[in-house]
């Protein structure tokens, strides 16, 4: 067994953020946050052994800087010469690929081909691949895309009925993301209620600021929630999910906003912090809501009654409901959503067991429905850092 560690790296346009893997057990003995790149006032966090340190980018406030900077830490604390390999997250992969693969020139034209469907994140993606391509010169690099897992989806399921030359001319369809957390929650809810995945009917809900569910039959994904881009679906943070598209002509007939100022507002501006107008964090609008906050509560139930409006819809999708799995920042901390959307789904076979519900958080599985459900809802915390540091092993022969 190979003692070499993973490097994981999760670019966007101004941030950049990285973790030392251990493959085996999923121990990260390493991590860092970069902020503010391409701005004078960039820096980067390190955090090791529960000890953050800030240093200044100021010399080179980009990504290749931040990922130098990295190497630096590394050194500091003896892990450079430990590190065999870098997993990239990348969003979008398109068509172009099915499963995560080493990254070569192929690879890295086939990541540019799917900016179009990726603006805001491909590009950054391949600032973080090139940057550790310079500054961790012959080490393997891999790319885990978020869409790979979805490949699976029938024609059915990720077509939008509008005409199909846009399809075949654009590539435009439905691709779905959070893949890779899928991936790892799938054979993690299997193996925690040991059950063989593939007997599963299981739909998965990744709860985060930005939020999609998920359908499983088969071991393999049927449908999601996110579309051609992630805004498609739930209620998320800052984002509206489904709305009617002819939304964009009444707002520029009504306000002069342009398609761009519209798209902003509804990924950006909308979802709970557009509801509530007061918070994209879930745990603020629990808490004024409790309180007795309008704009909170009727975030809350929004959120909680379209995210069961789909948990029925993916059931179809899964040929029925073996399993609902609850995932994610929200998904693994809130009894108080876990609750509403059960209750909703009562109907479904999902009985709510109320202790075993509020015992279920801060990084604990656990089954939150009664022993006579007819089907059964869990947490189950997500890695998906393990899942592209486990990627990157073995496609490196780690």
């Amino acid at each position: 067994m190979s003692d070499k560690l993973i490097l994981v790296l999760n670019c966007g346009s101004s941030s950049l953020k990285g973790a030392v893997v251990n493959k085996d057990n999923g121990d990260v003995l390493l991590s860092c946050l970069a902020e503010k790149l391409n701005l004078p006032d960039a820096y980067i966090t390190f955090k090791i052994n529960g000890n953050k340190e800030r240093v200044e980018l100021s010399d080179a406030p980009n990504h290749t800087g931040a990922v130098g900077a990295l190497l630096q830490e590394l050194k500091k604390h003896g892990l450079d010469s430990r590190i065999g390999a870098i997993g990239h997250r990348v969003v979008s992969a398109g068509e172009e690929y099915s499963e995560s693969v080493l990254i070569d020139g192929k690879v890295i034209d086939a990541i540019e081909r799917c900016i179009p469907l990726a603006p805001l994140h491909n590009p950054a993606n391949l600032l973080g691949i090139r940057a550790a391509q310079e500054i961790f010169k012959g080490l393997p690099n891999v790319a885990v895309f978020d869409t790979a897992y979805h490949q699976t989806m029938p024609e059915h399921a990720y077509t939008y009925a509008i005409p199909r030359k846009y399809y075949r001319e654009l590539h435009l369809r439905r691709y779905g993301f959070h893949g890779t957390s899928y991936r790892f929650v799938a054979d993690e809810t299997a193996r925690f209620l040991g059950k063989d995945l593939k007997s599963l009917r299981l739909v998965i809900a990744h709860l985060g600021n930005g939020a999609s569910i998920a359908a499983i039959k088969n071991g393999q994904s049927q449908d999601t929630s996110m579309g051609l881009t992630p805004l498609e679906g739930l209620v998320m943070g800052t984002r509206s999910g489904d709305i009617d598209a002819s939304v964009y002509q009444f707002l520029a007939d009504n306000t002069g906003m342009g398609i761009k100022e519209i798209t902003d507002v509804l990924n950006k501006q909308s979802g709970l912090l557009g509801i509530s107008e007061l918070s994209n964090d879930c745990r603020t609008i629990e808490e004024e809501a409790a309180k007795g906050h309008e704009g909170a509560k009727l975030a809350l139930e929004i959120f909680t009654y379209r995210l069961a409006k789909y948990v029925a819809s993916m059931a179809v999708a899964a040929g029925g409901l073996d399993v609902l799995a609850f995932t994610g920042g929200i998904g693994e901390n809130s009894d108080v959503v876990r609750a509403k959307v059960l209750g909703y789904c009562e109907f479904l076979g999902l009985k709510l067991d109320n202790n075993a519900n509020l015992a279920a958080r801060f990084g604990k599985a656990g089954v939150i429905t009664t022993a006579d459900s007819p089907a059964v809802a869990v947490v189950i915390p997500t890695n998906e850092e393990l899942m592209i540091a486990q990627d990157t092993a073995l496609l490196s022969g780690l």
